[in-house]
């Protein structure tokens, strides 16, 4: 297992490159199950998860190639059995997206309930309670989901209890391909939802409403993709470099991005009294400052702001002079980086789902542990301010979302080492 050493205090100065969104990613990789010929993605970033996704769909009978220079994934979906196995679901939460695409192919699908970071409950209910309403019977045997399909599966009214992102796309891969007219209510708006949807349209689907609430499925066949499907750049990964660097108080210029997937999130720390610069829409460029404002911040469903960048935000708000809350409304556990940043020094309150502030203070380096995967860039941002070395173990949570960290900060000059334990 390996651990992060870094050496403190930085200055992220220079520029950098976002890599391929993983939540982007997943769905359309496990959206290949929908083929017949190979199917080839462009901008695929180096992480666990996309190793999970494809020895997921590796031990379905799916063949892969991925050159990981070139960033490119071809997927032979030779799918010989119908199953998501435990072993390599618990590993990441995104492993329930097998069951759409299975459902929808097949007509039938056994899929592991989903692991992942432990941050939360996120209701595979919904997406149970939504398969039978297209005719789908599931049933919950040993920890599978085990769904199958009596004739032909007929569109439905779908209106989800609370938004959810891996819901949507699970049941756009079941509408798609499902007879007759399918409305989703309560949809995720996230731009990851919106490129599965423009795949699937450029395949033939007829899906209307992608970005909003409310997403109408005209049921139809589907054909190849007419050409490789590129992923879009990782907003996460962007608003974490943001966050470097305001609290780094450095110069960096952000490439490779999608500003217009950002607003909430740069807002906020402009609202901090950072000063941000979209000189064109895939750049962002970050400038020095010297004092922080506090903040109020909420956590919500897109185009709000994203929980995906509320523990990075945070970090930043123990710099910031003055009180700070941050509520989350999403994951009822997604506090559990405030111990680790309190042993750095932080001065966090919490009580239920909102979190309180007091800045400014100075990080001091410690070793810590990160809890999940984006706990765990918020440690690296504190370490990055910290006085001394910090020592992060636990780190694969970092990589199943941050392609080549470390080597992204060593060159901006950062004293950073990986370290096997």
């Amino acid at each position: 297992m390996d651990t992060l050493r870094i050496k403190g205090p930085a200055r992220l100065s220079g520029a950098i490159s976002v890599s391929g969104s993983k939540n982007a990613a997943l769905p359309l990789l496990f959206g290949s199950i929908l083929f017949d010929k190979p199917v080839v993605f462009e901008n695929v970033p180096r992480l666990w998860d996309i190793e999970t996704t494809l020895s997921l769909l590796a031990s379905m009978g799916a063949q892969s190639e991925w050159n990981k220079e070139a960033a490119r994934v071809t997927i032979w979906p030779t799918i010989t059995k119908r199953e998501a196995p435990y072993d390599l679901v618990r590993r990441m939460r995104a492993g329930i997206l097998a069951l759409g695409p299975l459902v929808a192919k097949f007509g039938e699908a056994r899929v592991s309930l989903p692991g992942g970071c432990a941050i939360g409950a996120r209701p595979v209910n919904f997406h149970i309670d939504a398969l039978k309403q297209f005719g789908v019977t599931l049933d919950v045997e040993e920890g599978y989901v085990v769904a199958k399909v009596r004739g032909q599966l007929k569109g439905a009214h779908i209106v989800f209890p609370q938004v959810t992102v891996t819901g949507t796309e699970n049941i756009l891969f079941v509408a798609t391909l499902a007879e007759g007219h399918t409305k989703i209510e309560n949809a995720a708006c996230e731009p990851e939802v919106v490129a599965l949807g423009e795949m699937l349209r450029a395949c033939g689907a007829k899906i209307a409403g992608l970005g909003t609430p409310v997403i109408d499925i005209e049921g139809t066949s589907l054909s190849q993709p007419p050409g490789p499907i590129v992923i879009s750049p990782d907003r996460i990964e962007t608003g974490t470099w943001v966050a470097a660097a305001v609290a780094t108080r450095g110069h960096l210029t952000i490439r490779n991005t999608d500003a217009s997937k950002l607003s909430s999130v740069l807002d906020a720390f402009r609202a901090m009294g950072t000063e941000i610069r979209v000189p064109d829409p895939s750049v962002i460029e970050v400038m020095p400052g010297n004092n922080f404002l506090p903040i109020d911040v909420q956590t919500a469903p897109y185009p709000f702001f994203a929980t995906d960048m509320q523990a990075q935000i945070m970090t930043v708000a123990c710099l910031a002079k003055g009180t700070s809350r941050v509520r989350e409304t999403i994951f009822e556990n997604r506090f559990m980086h405030v111990a680790e940043l309190r042993r750095m020094g932080a001065k966090i309150s919490v009580r239920r789902n909102l979190a309180t502030i007091e800045g400014p203070v100075q990080f001091k380096g410690a070793p810590v542990m990160a809890t999940d995967l984006r706990a765990s860039a918020s440690l690296v941002i504190a370490a990055l301010c910290a006085q001394g070395t910090t020592q992060i173990s636990r780190i694969y949570h970092l990589d199943r979302g941050y392609q080549r960290l470390d080597e992204k900060l060593k060159a901006l000059d950062v004293d950073v080492e990986r370290v096997k334990e």
